[in-house]
């Protein structure tokens, strides 16, 4: 429990230095207001004495309530963590670079920079029931109360933020944020498939049962045995099915190569497995 822990909190700082990153030096510069509590900050921030960093650690401050609330401890804790550190990178990356410009020079290819490697961080908090706080944290709430995709939730949230801009923006900005919360939104729910994605594997094989052994007792995953007949020469055979993480389906083929076995093997994506799938049990 300690390790899973630990390696959760670990994850969720990474992602967050992945979000620091693209919010500093691709958003910032950009001047586009996009549907997060930072596009929120940075309109707060012309009209106010306030800088960017403490704008973001006061709303969220106030949006952790509301998830805590309504979603759960553990998920407020990890948030809270989350929310604690996005403030304090983006106050290092001010100090360390304070005069901040465009590192591409073009508004554009700063927000398509933006919006893919945020929507990357995303991912990474979601698949450990955390989130950066702000409007992930709401649509995190949407998410959970009307099973909307986590993508299409965050757009919701970001296209009402984005109308924020045309207080010290014009409505060009309000295009570009509008367009760059959409790319946002289809790309987390890219990112999240992508990682939810496994292989179904049937394996036809006079060593079945060796095959059977080393996904069961080596990879820990199960298998299905199923009994088949030959359409040509009416034999009959046992097949083995089995579903794995794409990274196991690679060992399992190096396994079948390195051991000259021969096999029959058909390969398919799964969208998404619901169930124990991921309970991995050790088998005797």
């Amino acid at each position: 429990m300690k390790t899973n822990t630990t390696k959760s909190f670990l994850t969720i700082t990474l992602a967050i230095f992945i979000i620091s990153v693209a919010i500093y030096f691709f958003l910032i510069p950009s001047e586009v207001i996009t549907g997060s509590v930072t596009g929120l900050a940075m309109v707060l921030a012309k009209i106010t004495s306030l800088s960017i960093s403490t704008l973001t650690f006061v709303i969220n401050a106030l949006l952790l309530i509301l998830g805590i609330v309504l979603i759960g401890k553990e998920f407020g804790a990890k948030t809270i963590y989350a929310s604690l550190l996005l403030p304090l990178f983006l106050a290092v990356f001010e100090k360390m670079y304070p005069n901040n410009v465009s590192l591409t020079q073009n508004a554009v290819f700063d927000m398509a920079t933006y919006t893919l490697i945020l929507a990357f961080g995303q991912t990474i908090l979601f698949r450990v029931n955390a989130s950066s706080g702000g409007t992930d944290i709401i649509a995190k709430i949407v998410n959970k109360y009307t099973h909307i995709d986590l993508g299409k939730a965050c757009t919701l949230v970001g296209l009402l933020i984005c109308t924020t801009s045309l207080i010290v923006y014009d409505i060009g900005a309000l295009v570009v944020g509008a367009l760059a919360t959409l790319a946002n939104g289809q790309a987390v729910d890219y990112f999240i498939d992508g990682f939810n994605k496994k292989k179904k594997i049937c394996i036809l094989s006079k060593e079945y049962e060796v095959i059977q052994d080393y996904i069961m007792n080596t990879l820990k995953r199960g298998v299905t045995l199923y009994s088949a007949k030959g359409g040509y020469d009416k034999t009959e055979h046992t097949e083995l099915v089995t579903i794995m993480a794409t990274n196991e389906y690679k060992k399992l083929l190096y396994y079948l190569q390195e051991s000259d076995i021969e096999a029959f093997v058909t390969v398919s994506t799964v969208n998404e497995v619901i169930g124990t799938w991921n309970t991995k049990k050790n088998h005797v």
